[in-house]
């Protein structure tokens, strides 16, 4: 009686009724029959009322048989209304499991993607004595090849041999699958090869499918052209997976025109053709086609996916389109997509970039499902935007949630803490994030904290980080050896370039070109141009960067003709030179002092090149007319310059006036420097000595004037010189060490060499030039001590580091110096980087 009337209720579709019902018979303690039950379940999954369904697992005990027919029902009913937790205790506490229940749980667990889950039910099932059928079978298969497991995927093969199962379809294809999915495309084709039946398109797609992964393109598309020959015609999953290949492989152009052929074959592109397409354009660095693309689908009248939306929506914040992103927002909320963690991921990076962070943190507090990307992403967006104080409160509420932070999210607040200032914060945070035993650090974290120490100029520290990292067991990679060659482009830095070059060559770093790129030119700043050269033959694969980087390193060495002559190279193979080649090309034409060819060079750069000229182009120029003395014409240059001169140009000016002797475009330019950067003590100090040339009455005050108003502390010249593997230092005038005694004397044998030579020629200021009031330079104290310490032998190479500009007298003693043995200096500064040898200096005499 209950029965009947409970099977009434459900078939009329009143199943509260029906639960009410239960909750009345439960009272009596009447029993129910297991059927009954097992059709209420089921009437729980066809309305998705998980709820009642809750209800009714409560009232489970009435039934009259808990049959393990029924406890499958249950499992169902919560996986299929995606309550997967409960429906793995249910299977859990099972005391029979049939090969039904199995089915249940792994295809819950297929549908929510969870793969390993899968792989691991199967070797419980197996130690359980349980075979899988063939309808099992390739749900287990997509498992492993879905999450890499080719053992396990082996094993079924084997299985499935076994049992004779190897005639359904369904279960060869998912063999073919698992071994394609895997890498394993020897084993892959073996398979394909021995099936009989040729003429299942699945089995075509998924051999396809795998030299796409592996990024073999060109035999998958052989493999699709023999497919066709064979008489089976590709489906729209086959072009899908064609196009998607193409551009995963960086080759969209070619993806776009399969897709174009696939509309000739009758076949419109859905959504995953036109996601594949915008996603490849936007990957490749091309997100003004992408987002093209984009409008194409919507005109075509397809909806666009979550995916497709967040990819868009990235497109636009690399553009940083705010009014395109925002349209692609509305759009999303239209087709109902906006509750897409992805697109909402999207979004919040979107907006940050877009400097909107109060629509960012909108668009987080909407959000009814957040993953770790979500709050990585607005954490970022307030760690870009130098919020570090609010990107700690969400950091401290993250931990306070259900998704706790990972690694990245430490590393971000790792390096933005330290990028904005707070240097104690973010060792403190470095140290505190190993501390629960949860997060452990990575590469990324050690890096966060060596580039932000370059951020802040800590190089020392950067360097100290980067031994350390290595001592804790930690390899660097690709990041932290182009975050950290940069703190050793100087010239007392070699050995640990070296160090740095040793460490790429053993972990076999070379092949990403950046590295070598960024290594020619930090030998060339450490004054090897011999080793950027002999990297910059040896690479096989160069991109403009690498030319750009040898051209820049031979004019910094003085070397014009080598410079143009490489400059030609690059033209000659069809590489479009960028606005930092011509920089270069100009320069060299300095160095020659051939003024008309570096105006060609400028010319062709708008006109042919249709390139806008950047400030360090200007700024090249300036160089050019001022190195060649014509001073006028670089007045007039400067005054007719469609941007507003920057320090660099007028720093050229004072250069070219001071070689020149004029003396009032000398102090017109220095005014100028000042007014940009009047708190900048070296500019200040170039100043002074532009007013001390002229030495008028009117300057002397000024001179005072300046020294009074800014109140910055007077620069003391210092160098640094490495010596068996330590780095020693000197300020002008110093006779504190223990050793001076012999310093200044031997100064003083080659002073007394260099008079005899000529006059000097420098500046009459205190401040550097005159030795007399500071004692003797840094440099030469440097220079004296490279000697001392060696002899009897003469140095051969010497590097010396200065912080302040090189004065004529320095100048002319350092090319005695080379000439009279033989050896080569290198000395680097603020304003020029000179090389010394055969009496010769690599900046002509000016500098």
């Amino acid at each position: 009686m209950a029965d009947s009337h409970l099977n009434f209720l459900r078939k009329n579709g009143r199943l509260s009724e029906a639960v009410e019902v239960l909750d009345a018979l439960a009272q009596d303690g009447t029993k129910v029959n297991s059927k009954t039950l097992i059709g209420l379940l089921q009437s729980c999954i066809d309305s998705n009322a998980v709820d009642l369904g809750r209800k009714i697992h409560a009232r489970i005990s009435l039934a009259e048989e808990k049959s393990a027919f029924l406890e499958t029902k249950l499992v169902g009913m919560y996986a299929k209304c995606g309550c997967l937790r409960d429906a793995r205790l249910v299977f859990d506490e099972m005391r029979e499991r049939n090969l039904y229940t199995w089915s249940a749980m792994i295809g819950a667990c297929c549908r929510d993607q969870r793969w390993k889950e899968v792989v691991g039910l199967f070797h419980m099932m197996m130690a359980d004595g349980i075979l899988a059928d063939g309808f099992l079978l390739p749900k287990i298969l997509q498992a492993c090849g879905n999450c890499g497991d080719f053992r396990t995927g082996k094993l079924l093969h084997s299985l499935v041999v076994k049992c004779g199962m190897g005639d359904f379809p369904r279960v060869n294809n998912s063999i073919l699958a698992v071994y394609a999915k895997c890498g394993e495309l020897g084993l892959a084709r073996k398979f394909f090869d021995g099936m009989d039946d040729k003429t299942d398109r699945v089995a075509w797609n998924a051999l396809i499918s795998g030299y796409c992964q592996k990024g073999e393109i060109k035999e998958a598309h052989r493999l699709f052209d023999a497919m066709c020959k064979e008489g089976v015609e590709p489906g729209l999953v086959t072009w899908n997976i064609l196009i998607t290949g193409y551009n995963q492989n960086g080759q969209c152009d070619v993806a776009m025109e399969l897709m174009e052929e696939m509309v000739r074959f009758g076949i419109e592109p859905d959504v995953v053709a036109w996601t594949a397409m915008i996603s490849g354009y936007a990957q490749n660095n091309r997100q003004i086609q992408a987002l093209d693309l984009f409008e194409d689908m919507i005109s075509s009248g397809v909806e666009p996916n979550g995916v497709t939306i967040a990819t868009a929506i990235s497109a636009c914040s690399v553009l940083k389109l705010l009014n395109n992103g925002m349209a692609i927002h509305a759009l999303a909320v239209e087709i109902g997509c906006i509750d897409d963690v992805l697109v909402g991921n999207a979004l919040i990076d979107f907006y940050s970039k877009c400097e909107k962070l109060e629509a960012s943190q909108l668009v987080f507090d909407c959000m009814p499902e957040k993953d770790v990307f979500t709050w990585n992403s607005m954490i970022g967006g307030y760690i870009q935007a130098g919020y570090s104080g609010k990107a700690n409160e969400l950091f401290t509420r993250m931990q306070n949630s259900e998704i706790q932070p990972d690694v990245i999210t430490w590393n971000t607040m790792i390096s933005g803490y330290i990028e904005n200032g707070d240097e104690d914060e973010a060792t403190d945070l470095f140290h505190k994030m190993e501390k629960d035993g949860k997060i452990k650090r990575d590469t990324a974290s050690w890096n966060s904290l060596i580039a932000g120490y370059l951020h802040i100029g800590q190089k020392q520290k950067a360097l100290c980080m980067f031994r350390q990292m290595q001592s804790s067991g930690f390899s660097p990679n690709a990041v932290t050896i182009l975050s950290v060659l940069p703190a050793c482009a100087n010239l007392v830095a070699l050995k640990k370039v070296k160090e740095i070059h040793g460490i790429v060559l053993r972990r076999n770093l070379e092949a990403a070109v950046s590295i070598p790129n960024s290594l020619i030119d930090t030998y060339a700043k450490s004054g090897k141009l011999v080793y950027s050269k002999a990297l910059f033959d040896r690479m096989k694969s160069k991109d403009f960067i690498t030319w750009n980087s040898m051209i820049a390193a031979y004019v910094l060495h003085g070397c014009s003709d080598e410079a143009l002559s490489l400059a030609d190279q690059m033209l000659m193979l069809g590489l479009k030179p960028e606005q930092s080649t011509f920089v270069s090309i100009i320069l060299a034409h300095s160095l020659n002092e051939n003024v008309e060819e570096g105006k060609h060079i400028l010319t062709t750069m708008i006109e042919d090149d249709q390139l806008t000229p950047a400030i360090e182009n200007y700024a090249a120029m300036v160089d050019l007319y001022g190195r060649a003395g014509r001073l006028e014409e670089a007045i007039r240059f400067i005054e007719a310059m469609p941007v507003k001169p920057d320090s660099s140009v007028w720093s050229r000016l004072l250069t070219a006036s001071r070689v020149h002797d004029c003396l009032d475009l000398g102090i017109h330019a220095g005014e100028r420097l000042l007014g940009l950067e009047p708190g900048n003590a070296l500019i200040r100090h170039l100043v002074l000595q532009a007013y001390a040339l002229r030495g008028t009455r009117e300057d002397t005050f000024r001179v005072q004037r300046l020294q009074n108003e800014h109140q910055l502390p007077k620069l003391i010249g210092e160098s640094w010189i490495e010596s068996k593997n330590k780095v020693h230092s000197f300020v002008s005038g110093d006779r504190s060490k223990p050793y001076s005694n012999l310093l200044f004397a031997w100064i003083d044998q080659i002073s007394i060499e260099v008079k005899q030579i000529g006059r000097r020629q420098g500046l009459c200021i205190a401040d550097e030039e005159k030795e007399e009031v500071v004692g003797v330079h840094s440099e030469k104290l440097a220079l004296a001590f490279a000697f001392v310490c060696s002899q009897p032998v003469v140095p051969r190479s010497i590097r010396i580091v200065k912080n302040l500009r090189m004065c004529s007298d320095c100048h002319r003693m350092a090319k005695h110096i080379s000439l009279k043995y033989g050896c080569e200096i290198y000395l680097s500064h603020p304003k020029c980087f000179h090389h010394f040898k055969d009496g010769h200096c690599s900046c002509g005499d000016y500098w």
